[in-house]
């Protein structure tokens, strides 16, 4: 499995495999072909079909400048790699140097075809983490002794700690901004941001449950609304959703005291289960539908609280698999491609899924009969049997029905 640094990006949203990717390849070529003059990019799939809603669009025109970009969209061709592909031509004075097709894999990673899938990123190696399965790491962790953030920092270094240090710090600072911003999202929806509203809407009568409910989910939707105005953010394990893990992180450091240092062990123990996830099944919304993107997010944030209260390996396997469990089959149908709707709401709802998973955790994880490896391997093939409407094209689902005005 790779780095970490590759699972918690630090950038600008709405889209990891939607804008982080096709930024990353762009500024890839740019520095390849310095002396081009003219990019030619053509977008298939789902890039075709969503990246005017996510502005791809607009970040390759914004990462190619000055030098002229021209783009084009092609929904119908077939992707047999990857539904997020498209193919960059760099020229000098009409003379074509290089055409190179790239698959934006989710996560704002990035694959160009026949190289090495590591090649242009700096901490990308497969090999970094040797184990590649729950059952393999879990058993190395009890024959050591340790915890399974431990096995993340003897894998990377305590300099790990330092950049999950920065994530946390980011996570926290994309949450201030969101609860501070009003007004409405980009886009023909015109969905008004709603972070503040739910923070700041005490009831005079309201229960510890209702309050809890009300402040993570605030949390979460000024994440996701920062993401969905192009704000930055932390990938967790994408952009769509980031505010699960955030969001139920900082509302337990508020009301149980958390120290920073415990957070960041915990994001560690989250991130090797969302690495899991990315090495064995897929994290892209294009590929295998919402439930890798919000039911990764949510097991993140599951194994993160089953971290920080210190609970056992089996326990922090229970809580990942019945937050993934419980999103198998879930779609991905973005209406008009934006980030929005339902999103938003569905970043909010996964983070108190998760708090359920992690108090069902407490409870039942010695009477479990499935295992997180069974249910990554059962989300990926759920993935590829969803219709192509239900990956992240807006062509089905919500995205259907929904009459723009």
């Amino acid at each position: 499995m790779q780095s970490l640094r590759e699972l918690y990006k630090i950038g600008r949203g709405p889209s990891s495999s939607h804008t982080m990717g096709p930024e990353r390849a762009i500024k890839i070529m740019r520095e390849k072909y310095p002396q081009s003059d003219l990019f030619k990019v053509t977008l298939y799939g789902s890039l075709a079909m969503t990246g005017e809603g996510h502005g791809t669009d607009r970040i390759i025109n914004e990462t190619a400048a000055p030098v002229k970009c021209e783009i084009s969209l092609d929904p119908s061709s077939p992707c047999p790699v990857h539904p997020n592909t498209m193919d960059i031509s760099a020229y000098k004075g009409g003379k074509l140097l290089e055409a190179k097709r790239v698959y934006s894999v989710g996560g704002g990673t990035v694959v160009f075809d026949g190289e090495p899938s590591q090649k242009y990123e700096k901490y990308a190696d497969d090999g970094i983490y040797p184990l590649n399965t729950y059952k393999e790491i879990a058993e190395y962790c009890n024959a050591h002794n340790i915890r399974l953030w431990q096995y993340a920092v003897h894998c990377e270094g305590q300099q790990l700690l330092d950049y999950l240090a920065e994530v946390w710090a980011r996570m926290k600072q994309t949450i201030h901004e969101g609860l501070t911003a009003t007004g409405t999202l980009p886009g023909v929806l015109g969905t008004q941001r709603r972070a503040q509203k739910l923070f700041n809407q005490r009831h005079i009568d309201e229960s510890a449950q209702t309050r809890e409910n009300r402040l993570v989910c605030s949390y979460a939707f000024a994440t996701s609304e920062q993401n969905a105005s192009g704000g930055v953010i932390v990938t967790a394990p994408t952009c769509g959703a980031c505010g699960v893990v955030p969001s139920v992180l900082k509302y337990m450091q508020e009301m149980r005291r958390f120290s920073d240092e415990q957070i960041v062990k915990a994001l560690a123990a989250g991130g090797i289960i969302g690495n899991l996830i990315k090495k064995n099944a897929s994290i892209s919304g294009a590929e295998c539908g919402c439930q890798a993107e919000i039911g990764s997010a949510c097991s993140m944030a599951a194994a993160a609280l089953a971290e920080l209260f210190e609970m056992g390996l089996g326990q922090i396997e229970y809580a990942a698999e019945v937050a993934m469990e419980h999103h198998l089959g879930l779609t991905c149908d973005p209406i008009a491609g934006l980030v929005q709707i339902p999103c938003i709401e569905r970043n909010a709802v996964a983070a108190m899924r998760a708090i359920n998973a992690l108090s069902l955790a407490n409870f039942l994880a010695d009477t479990r009969k499935i295992s997180f490896d069974i249910i990554v391997k059962t989300m990926y093939n759920t993935g590829k049997d969803l219709l192509s409407t239900y990956r992240e094209t807006s062509d089905g689902g919500l995205a259907k029905f929904y009459e723009i005005k």
